[in-house]
């Protein structure tokens, strides 16, 4: 078991702080009910931390975050920097440089379809049936940490990668495809056209011989899309570059019925990152009707990090008792939904009760 003690807290903008909230409150119960402690700092990121210091990562919000155990973020993004190209400071580059600034080179995203809330699913509740797939997204390379160039009518934007970046990144993705039942990786690329996913498939093929017991398959990026679609329940765990993961990982997160369903750690040498996969959704700020739990299970899947499985399992436990019986706000539950705090106080119930 690792030490969990020291958290920072950024939650960020929009309905960010909203659900960071419940799962402060689901981390509570659960120091309660297993006799813990935790100390939660909280600082500024995003488009309130322009607002307050004229940066979206203030320096002394990336020093506590190096020094804590583990960070927990809320959503990152504010309509008023979205439609404007000319600003030169922005919400996003906040996270661009947390990731760099904490080595957050893998974002993992694990899909677990409920079986009660098939029927949300823009799929045939058929198609459905055993998916379970874990996305490994490389994420501090790529197109989006490339050289830029940009003139009145052109601009370039580089994608580069190194042999170690593929490498640190595929290294995790072969350990969780041996844990798993299926043990098989799909590595998503696009070999056919372009140098950076030849050496891709250069580096992992030449790492799959340490794996025996792992089965290593391919599928161009674009294939990749119909197949997530047509046959979702072909995947168990997929690695990726950074632009293909943010696509292939959005596209997923509507398998399950909502995208507030979706957690999502970071990880870095030694630093961990965890937070929802959605975005800080501004329409709904401040009506409680945002969905808490994917920011709860982040913090699921951090217990599970730390090696605290039983925290973790009581968590899935009460999440899995919400969705059950119909906890539910309105993007999953239309006829009687319950508010963001509402779906929170009935996990943290279940935990508490369950002692």
């Amino acid at each position: 078991m690792k030490k969990l003690e020291n958290i920072t807290v950024l939650k960020g903008d929009g309905i960010g702080p909203e659900v960071v909230n419940e799962a402060i409150k689901v981390m509570q119960a659960c120091a309660q009910r297993f006799s813990l402690r935790f100390t939660f700092t909280e600082k500024l990121m995003g488009a309130v931390a322009i607002d307050a210091t004229g940066s979206p990562l203030p320096d002394e919000t990336l020093e506590s975050c190096k020094a804590a155990d583990a960070v927990l973020l809320g959503a990152i993004g504010d309509p008023r920097f979205d439609n404007d190209p000319t600003l030169k400071v922005r919400p996003e580059q906040g996270l661009l440089a947390l990731r760099k600034g904490l080595g957050l080179f893998a974002n993992i995203r694990p899909l677990k379809v409920f079986d009660s809330l098939r029927y949300l699913s823009v799929l045939k509740p058929e198609q459905l049936e055993g998916v379970d797939l874990i996305i490994y997204r490389e994420l501090t390379g790529g197109i989006y940490f490339g050289k830029r160039e940009t003139a009145d009518d052109y601009a370039t934007d580089e994608c580069k990668y190194h042999a170690y970046e593929i490498e640190r990144i595929a290294k995790l993705a072969f350990e969780k495809a041996q844990q798993r039942p299926r043990k098989t990786l799909c590595l998503i690329d696009k070999a056919n056209v372009l140098d950076t996913s030849r050496l891709w498939r250069k580096v992992v093929q030449k790492m799959a011989v340490n794996y025996p017991d792992v089965k290593l398959d391919y599928l161009f990026v674009d294939n990749a899309a119909m197949q997530l679609i047509l046959n979702p329940a072909q995947f168990d765990v997929i690695l990726t570059s950074n632009m293909f993961g943010d696509i292939i990982s959005d596209e997923a997160s509507i398998l399950g019925g909502s995208l507030g369903l979706l957690p999502s750690s970071s990880a870095g040498e030694t630093a961990r990152l965890y937070e929802p996969s959605h975005g800080s959704y501004p329409q709904a700020t401040g009506k409680n009707i945002a969905n808490p739990l994917a920011t709860i299970l982040s913090v699921e899947m951090m217990f599970r990090d730390f090696e605290y499985d039983e925290i973790a399992d009581a968590i899935m436990g009460a999440v899995q008792h919400v969705i059950d019986n119909k906890i539910l706000t309105p993007d999953l539950e239309k006829e009687n939904p319950v508010g963001t705090s509402d779906v929170g106080d009935a996990v943290c119930q279940w935990i508490l009760k369950e002692v």
